[in-house]
């Protein structure tokens, strides 16, 4: 696994996924290696992190470079692993079976591709880095992308314009890998659009978190609907705030951490019933998914395939959902949430849920028995596992 973040040097959902497959496979009996860049975390935040205790077989390379955090800067402007070359190469000339990359914009951009030599090479697209520098299609830092103006909007971002972009380095770069897998039919089509090269599969991520439910739900004292994710502009957090402002009958559970999130504590300090929790461990999200009347995902940006959607759905919880890229799909697949266009239509789904007990029930029992069907660790690893064997058998190579 090649990815640029990973626990606890990490920010958002892709480095808990790759973790957790990382896992999955070593329960299956697999031996599974990870790299990432250290130095990337840095950038964002330079608070020393403890380490995660406890041994889960999994080999971890972080790297760490003489240069700091100027590693992964020369990496965003050259599109290329940098003075990092010779540690990914170290791990990456061993014989592996399967290289998977996954997040690779600071641990060596397009140009890492090139450095696998595994019968079997993947690249999962967790964002949408491959066609938008901002990583996620939010324009000049303000909106949802409606055109590309990419060097404009990355200047007006504060982000350095990508030269390489327009070299034909990510098309050359892409030749070395067997197939694209994307966890939404939405992201999968925006990068076929494109004239991406290699065979594109649709493989919905999963949630580890799977806890036995009694199926005796009973209402809350009072309603408590919950967040989960950045706090950023791009996660549309502001506007569920203003929406929950006028509707103080009901709480919301605001957890993550994010740009914003100083900004807006103080803004809503004197609201009793939004709370601002932080960034959370999985064991502590467990009980607040179970908890919740509904999640909600307000995000204006288009969303890959969120992985919280899929944790409530583990919970029993269904999930309310702004139209916005593949944020739908689950809810589409499953029938367990709702799915709006406007703030009259977030707001009439909140009082739905709140005021009608059963049929927020009903929305949570086909959210769980989705998640069972579609998005387990045992379904994904089905599915992927297969996948590699029929690449390694297009290629020459039988894998067991």
């Amino acid at each position: 696994m090649v990815t640029t973040f990973y626990p606890p040097y990490h920010f958002g959902g892709d480095a808990t996924f790759v973790q957790a497959l990382a896992r999955a496979l070593i329960s299956e009996g697999h031996h599974v290696e990870v790299v990432h860049c250290e130095d990337a975390y840095r950038l964002r935040d330079r608070e020393q992190v403890a380490v995660q205790a406890g041994d889960d077989g999994v080999v971890v390379h972080r790297l760490r470079n003489t240069f700091g955090m100027l590693s992964p800067l020369i990496t965003q402007q050259i599109g290329r692993p940098g003075v990092k070359a010779a540690q990914l190469r170290n791990v990456l000339e061993r014989e592996f079976d399967v290289v998977n990359f996954h997040n690779i914009s600071l641990i060596g951009g397009p140009g890492v591709l090139q450095m696998s030599r595994a019968p079997v090479t993947l690249y999962t697209l967790h964002e949408h880095w491959l066609l938008c520098p901002m990583h996620i299609f939010w324009k000049n830092d303000q909106q949802a992308c409606d055109s590309p103006q990419c060097i404009r909007c990355c200047i007006r971002s504060g982000v350095p314009p990508q030269l390489w972009r327009y070299t034909g380095l990510i098309e050359r770069s892409l030749v070395n890998v067997d197939a694209l897998v994307a966890p939404s039919e939405y992201t999968a089509e925006r990068h076929r659009a494109l004239g991406q090269t290699p065979p594109i599969h649709v493989l919905p991520t999963f949630s580890r978190l799977a806890p036995e439910l009694n199926g005796n739900a009973i209402p809350q004292e009072r309603i408590c609907f919950l967040y989960v994710g950045r706090v950023t502009a791009s996660k549309g957090i502001a506007i569920l705030l203003k929406e929950f402002a006028g509707i103080s009958q009901y709480d919301l559970l605001v957890v993550g951490g994010g740009d914003l999130l100083p900004t807006l504590q103080r803004q809503y300090v004197g609201q009793r019933h939004i709370q601002f929790l932080g960034p959370l461990s999985e064991e502590q999200l467990g009980p607040l998914y179970q908890k919740a009347t509904a999640l909600i995902l307000p995000s204006l940006a288009p969303e890959v395939f969120p992985l919280n959607i899929l944790e409530a759905f583990a919970h029993g919880t269904p999930a309310i959902v702004h139209n916005a890229g593949g944020s739908r799909e689950a809810i589409d697949k499953t029938g367990g949430g709702l799915v709006y266009h406007s703030r009259e239509e977030l707001h009439d789904a909140i009082t739905l849920l709140a005021k009608d007990f059963q049929f927020c029930k009903t929305l949570g029992q086909r959210a769980r028995a989705g998640y069972e069907q579609f998005y387990s660790q045992k379904r994904y690893l089905e599915r992927y596992l297969q996948l590699i064997q029929e690449i390694g058998k297009k290629n020459g190579i039988i894998l067991h």
